[in-house]
């Protein structure tokens, strides 16, 4: 086997009651990863944590029992953001952490996303190894061969404690009033206390999860909401996070939205301004051509990973760098966190605008982005939409109008049944109109 069938660019996700993502077949998913598990470990232990989706509950069953049918043990998290579930991967050695989230898509979807034990994404060919495993029967184990289930109560406390730990000590949060934006998702009752805990006053909005309003007009994919409250309650700052709490976005006391961009130039500025050496930084096919272009002025070098924060972690693993990230808000900071997280990114902007004496618009006003326009364009599955014949011959016309002032770039969406279709340049109205010809010629 050499092509994934059923994982994608994070995980494995889809509508609920619609294969993968139905009971049955997370139940021999489990069982399949567990075999894989024990070819390596007499008794592995794997920690699950879920986002607030009312199927969440139906799925961590399918898990629990996946798991222990294969001689597996489990420890239950509850809803915690995803990266605390890397985080208490790490923390109580664990073989496997399992995170049950579509992350920011909208309730009736969710998925599976896997962490090894040092709380890092794993690679395709263990994916491949478990899907492998899925098409094999189950073995499965006996009554005295079962794995065993546990809850762990104080997970979102050790977590909040993690996060905390990660701010400047010589630092507060105090005289700060700060808007938090959880979604509604898995960090509704984290978020707030982080902050609150740091010193700061906190305006909690999308904290009201009922298992079916997660990142509905809120959160870091509805940043309207977190912009407007910002303003209402005059607050410094606005924090929103996504249904899972791995991405980011940010707004400032004017209701200036920064995406993961410019909060990732910001990171960078802000080491070299420390005194830190700052090699380079790991971006994505996606990243603003903005960023680059200031970033070299700091002699930092930027290199571009596919889409997708694992691939940004395998190329900052393999560059021995520390910081990356997406402009949807994925942010690897790796010195203090193995994996993307929205709570630490955001402390640590925070703590860099501190550092700097200066607010976000002031550190960011010599980095104005370049334009982008995006358009998501639905396609059959299985489309061979790469052959298009009149749709490369453009492309290359409207790379040839661009020049070396903007950038084209089409790529099919790891988590959706679309193809994305992504036009920069300096000027907004060109980069809209060339991506709309694109957009209807797919």
């Amino acid at each position: 086997m050499s092509k994934r069938q059923f994982f994608g660019t994070d995980g494995i996700r889809g509508t609920v009651g619609i294969h993968p993502i139905t009971p049955d077949f997370v139940l021999r998913l489990a069982h399949a990863v567990g075999r894989v598990l024990k070819q390596t470990e007499a008794r592995p232990v794997v920690v699950i944590g879920k986002d607030t989706r009312l199927s969440g509950y139906m799925l961590e069953s399918a898990l629990e029992s996946g798991f222990n049918s294969a001689g597996v043990d489990v420890v239950l998290l509850g809803p915690l953001p995803t990266p605390g579930v890397a985080y208490l991967t790490r923390a109580l050695r664990a073989s496997l952490g399992v995170v049950i989230s579509a992350s920011h898509n909208a309730y009736p979807d969710n998925g599976i996303k896997f962490f090894s034990a040092q709380g890092t994404k794993l690679d395709d060919a263990w994916e491949l190894a478990v899907e492998a495993e899925v098409a094999r029967e189950p073995q499965w184990a006996d009554s005295a061969a079962i794995g065993r289930a546990r809850r762990l109560d104080d997970a979102a406390g050790r977590y909040l404690e993690f996060c905390k730990s990660t701010f400047d000590s010589a630092l507060s949060l105090k005289g700060m009033k700060i808007v938090v934006d959880a979604a509604h998702g898995a960090a509704y009752q984290v978020a707030p206390k982080v902050f609150h805990e740091l010193g700061a006053e906190v305006i909690a909005i999308g904290c009201a999860p009922d298992g079916i309003n997660i990142n509905e007009g809120v959160g870091a994919t509805h940043p309207k909401a977190l912009i407007e409250a910002v303003k209402v309650h005059d607050a410094h700052y606005g924090v929103a996070l996504d249904g899972d709490a791995d991405r980011l976005q940010m707004v400032s006391a004017c209701g200036r939205l920064f995406n993961g961009d410019e909060l990732l130039y910001l990171l960078a500025l802000d080491r070299i301004r420390a005194g830190e050496r700052v090699e380079g930084v790991v971006g994505t096919l996606m990243t603003n051509m903005a960023i680059e272009v200031g970033l070299k002025k700091l002699g930092v070098e930027l290199i571009r990973a596919k889409v997708g924060d694992r691939y940004v972690l395998e190329a900052l693993s393999s560059k021995g760098w520390r910081l990356g990230g997406e402009s949807s808000g994925h942010i690897l900071v790796l010195d203090k966190h193995s994996t993307g997280d929205g709570l630490v990114s955001a402390l640590q902007v925070l703590q860099a605008v501190n550092r700097l004496g200066l607010s976000m618009a002031e550190v960011l006003a010599d980095v104005p982005l370049f334009p982008q326009t995006m358009l998501n364009v639905k396609v059959k599955e299985g489309s061979d939409w790469q052959s298009n014949v009149p749709l490369q011959k453009l492309i290359k016309e409207v790379e040839a109008e661009l020049g070396d002032t903007g950038r084209v770039l089409i790529r099919a969406s790891g988590t959706e049944p679309v193809v994305r279709v992504m036009v920069e340049a300096l000027e907004a109205p060109l980069a809209k109109a060339l991506a709309e010809k694109l957009a209807a010629t797919l």
